[in-house]
């Protein structure tokens, strides 16, 4: 049999590097000293699990694919690894899926690997444990085509015998998987939005839309599940703060399964290696019914964001 295409051994590879970062994040939090850091202020902060979650997830990869570009949202020093961080396992039901024919070709150069070693550190930092995720994308060409989105927290309430955590993964051309796809409730607008990034435009976007109601949650990778879980209609975010490392990895997850996600202006992003990280005209996504809410954005709200 031949062996694997290049993207699916790393989407295999990146699948039980997730895990093994979902580890490192409950351990960190077990042990109870987080070692908060504020980076840009208080809504912006990086904690040891932050660090050692990414450190990681880019050697353990890089160890594996050394040619490909990865790129993490922490500036850390490049120091030696230790050996216990490296994880060199691989998801075996990956390997027997087709890699879809576009992607066969595909050299290591030619990807880049987009990490956010922790979506919703400030959920993180405050005990709202389910809106946290470990989030791995996968770039070629400019487009997300594969992500991996780790849950820690997945089923932290659910008792004792749950099993905690989960791993959903996707590749565009066979789908994602991981959890159950649910489309929102028909006829209903449920907006998913920032917990702790509100501005007036933020809110101004979304009394436009006129939604049935609001939720307001931390985490990019956290709003894109609750989308393809049903919980919501569109997630809107008219404000910069969103970067590449937090919309790669659910784009191609939230693609592979029939979504769209643009900026407000409804401009696709970008992500190759040279690209600007801020994602400076915000966010709109849906599963379902892009149309009906890029259609009710309002121009005024456009107008103050710039591409």
């Amino acid at each position: 049999m031949a062996s694997p295409a290049l993207l699916m051994r790393v989407v295999a590879s990146a699948y039980s590097v997730a895990e093994k970062a979902a580890t490192i994040v409950r351990n960190v939090m077990a042990a109870g000293d987080l070692g908060i850091v504020e980076k840009t202020g208080a809504n912006d902060l990086q904690t040891k699990a932050d660090r050692l979650v990414q450190m990681s997830i880019c050697a353990s990869l890089a160890r594996k694919f050394p040619k490909v570009t990865i790129i993490g949202e922490e500036e850390l020093p490049t120091d030696e690894v230790t050996e216990e961080l490296i994880e060199d396992g691989h998801c075996e039901e990956i390997l027997k899926k087709t890699c879809p024919a576009q992607y066969t070709g595909i050299k290591e150069e030619e990807l880049v690997i987009w990490v956010d070693p922790l979506d919703g550190t400030k959920e993180y930092t405050e005990g709202l444990l389910d809106h946290v995720t470990v989030l791995i994308g996968i770039a070629y060409g400019g487009k997300a085509i594969a992500g991996v989105i780790n849950q820690p927290y997945y089923n932290y309430e659910a008792g004792t015998d749950a099993v905690l955590g989960r791993t959903i993964w996707g590749v565009l051309g066979i789908g994602a998987f991981g959890f159950q796809l649910t489309e929102a409730p028909a006829g209903k607008h449920i907006i998913i939005t920032t917990r702790s990034h509100s501005s007036t435009l933020v809110n101004d976007c979304i009394s436009a839309l006129n939604p049935d109601s609001i939720i307001r949650v931390g985490g990019a990778g956290n709003k894109i599940i609750q989308l393809i879980e049903g919980k919501a209609s569109a997630y809107v975010f008219a404000s910069p703060g969103c970067k590449k490392w937090d919309t790669c990895a659910p784009e191609a997850i939230l693609h592979a399964v029939g979504g769209k996600i643009t900026d407000i202006h409804g401009n696709s992003f970008q992500y190759n290696k040279e690209v600007k990280h801020m994602n400076s005209a915000g966010v709109l996504a849906t599963l379902r019914n892009y149309d009906y809410y890029a259609s009710r954005i309002p121009n005024t709200v456009k107008q103050s964001l710039v591409p």
